[in-house]
């Protein structure tokens, strides 16, 4: 894999391994930023007009805030992000070539809603490779007002989250809010700490997340089987081809995936690819379940954690 323009430079990818997070800077085209926004906009007033909640839309604390399985909904700009090397340059640089797209979810907060995220991992794993999630940020996130809370350098173990809020609040040490601006991108390690404060009078922020795992390491490690990697591959020459119809001017993502485990395009794939199982995280809420021990955690940073049945990317 050579060097692209599209992807990390060696001095990026280091700075993401040493702190468990990543910011890019107007990553996301105008005009294709432009679309997600319209898209998104279409896909949260359909879950308010409806006089029952859609499939994949959920609730917390009475407010829509999340939709699951977003390449179904209809919107083809989601794929059309999937498949630009905005996204993929990043995924290849940290995974190999063998990339695979395992979540897609639109996470929002509608004006006025200034609930907490609470301090939680994504998912606890080996750490054999690299898990993560790329979030594309469609408004802007300011500091005091509800802004994305991470404790850098907090991903290389599991984490006592209850430990970690009972002790400090939402202060932990070398914890910062990150500011960001609608077209930026922060990739965050699944394993970081992160969260975000309750606040008043907030305004909309939708933040799409993208998450990648290596093919070698779901075959190796799971949860998954070679069917459900296979599946979730054929999203990939859908959202390439969505990506050159819509930007036929621009740089298009050369796809280097071995040829064993490439699939062939085929307009007819399923794009609601259900995962059955997850990777469980650590939380600290009354329906999470002390998490199993992984088989090496590398260097654990407390006792025990709790963990919850699925990732939930926030």
């Amino acid at each position: 894999m050579g060097q692209q323009p599209y992807h990390l430079s060696p001095e990026e990818i280091a700075s993401f391994d040493e702190n468990g997070y990543l910011i890019l800077r107007q990553r996301i085209p105008a005009p294709m930023l432009q679309r997600l926004r319209a898209a998104t906009a279409r896909l949260i007033a359909t879950g308010k007009a409806a006089d029952e909640l859609p499939e994949d839309y959920q609730v917390r604390d009475e407010a829509m805030f999340r939709i699951d399985y977003l390449h179904e909904k209809g919107e083809a700009a989601t794929l059309e992000l999937l498949g630009s090397p905005a996204v993929l340059g990043i995924a290849e640089s940290l995974s190999g070539p063998n990339v695979v797209p395992t979540y897609e979810t639109l996470v929002f907060k509608d004006e006025g809603d200034g609930a907490a995220i609470e301090w939680h991992q994504d998912a606890v794993h080996p750490r054999q490779h690299r898990i993560y999630n790329i979030d594309v940020y469609l408004d802007a996130s300011r500091k005091g007002a509800g802004a994305l809370r991470v404790v850098p350098g907090s991903q290389r173990g599991r984490v006592d989250i209850c430990e970690l809020r009972d002790g400090y609040g939402w202060m932990p040490p070398e914890s910062f809010e990150v500011e960001l601006e609608p077209g930026d991108v922060l990739i965050h390690d699944v394993m970081i700490v992160h969260g975000s404060e309750p606040t008043e009078g907030k305004a909309l922020r939708r933040t799409i997340y993208f998450e990648f795992r290596a093919a070698e390491q779901i075959l190796t490690e799971g949860p998954w089987d070679r069917a459900w990697v296979d599946q979730r591959l054929s999203f990939l020459p859908l959202a390439l081809a969505e990506h050159a119809r819509a930007n036929p001017d621009a740089l298009q993502f050369d796809w280097q995936a071995t040829p064993e485990l490439r699939p062939d395009i085929d307009p007819d794939s399923e794009l609601r690819i259900l995962h059955l199982k997850h990777t469980g995280g650590s939380y600290c809420s009354a329906g999470s379940v002390p998490l199993p021990k992984a088989k090496d955690e590398g260097n654990a940073t407390s006792s025990p954690a709790m963990a919850d049945a699925t990732s939930d990317p926030a």
